[in-house]
This record gives C-alpha cells, structure tokens and sequence, in this order.
C-alpha cells in the first residue's frame, strides 16, 4: 500500500499522524521523501516578531551611527524616496544636529498594518534631551521584512517615572 492509502486509512480509523511531505497538496502523487531543514520552523507570529524586531533594531543603530544608507536600507521599497528627501532634513532621523545616545525597542505586537514595534529613543540637540516614543510598522515585502511606516509612540511607555515604573494611562 502506498503511504497516502495508509494515511487515509489510518485517518479513516480515527488515529493521528504526523503530517507527511507528499508534495503538492498529497492527493495522487509519488512517494516524497522528507528531508531535514536545517534550522527547526518557526511559527509565523514568532518570525514576524523576530524579523521586526531585527529590522527596527537595525535601523535604530543606524541612527545611533548616522549611518543613513543603512537606515535607508531597512525600509520598504515605497519610503526610501521619502525618507531620501526627509532623513537629514532639520527634523528628520539623522539630522546632524540630533543625537541619540539611546534607543530601546520596548514593545513587539501584531497590528492591522503588520508588526507594530514600538520604541523609546533618546534624542540629544545640545544639553537637552528628551525621550521620545515611536511606533514603527514592520511588513513583509516581498520575501524580505521592511519598515513600511514610523509614527509617534505612546508617551507614558517612552517616559518612566523617577522610581522607573511607566505611568498607566489613568495615571
């Protein structure tokens, strides 16, 4: 007996096999052999948070280095000629005049663009610094994971209290 006969009989007398790499969607085909991967499959929420949160990592550190071609190179395709004419703009991520001696990814969650990461970065102009939330959207383009989108953060996340506990929104 082949092995999809077994599994349909086996399915037929109510046990519960293992999924088996037939190819294709199973029904007709010769016999597959299953081969190992080389690194165990990741659920697809995990690899979304994974992805997004290396991508946001890595273009926090390119602001921290003011490095804009690697900042430029974590965004989708749609942004880069935005943030090309915006980046070192007076307000933009990597003006000159802005530092950032700090920048922590607090937060990783599904949201109904894509991954939404939320951050808190430290922004220097000067003696003053202040802390500043962002929201940054994370999507899958393609085969590849990109920035699709930045936005203000919830300011109670971003500014903790001087015992370190963050404010509720009731607070």
């Amino acid at each position: 007996m082949r092995p999809t006969h077994r599994r349909l009989a086996a399915t037929a007398a109510g046990l519960v096999l293992l999924p088996v790499a037939l190819g294709g969607c199973g029904i007709g085909g010769g016999d597959a052999e299953e081969k190992p991967s080389a690194e165990p499959a990741r659920a697809p929420a995990e690899e979304a948070a994974t992805r997004s949160r290396e991508r946001v990592q890595a273009y926090l550190d390119a602001m921290t280095a003011k490095d804009v071609a690697a900042g430029r190179s974590q965004l989708c395709a749609l942004l880069q000629d935005g943030f090309d004419l915006g980046a070192t703009s007076p307000n933009g991520d990597f003006a000159d005049h802005f530092q950032v001696p700090e920048a922590a990814i607090t937060d990783v969650r599904s949201g109904p663009s894509g991954q939404e990461v939320s951050v808190s970065v430290s922004v220097r102009v000067g003696k003053r610094t202040v802390v500043r939330p962002l929201v940054f959207t994370v999507t899958r383009d393609g085969g590849d994971w990109c920035i699709s989108g930045e936005k203000p953060g919830d300011a109670a996340v971003a500014s903790p209290q001087p015992n370190g506990l963050v404010p509720s929104p009731a607070s």
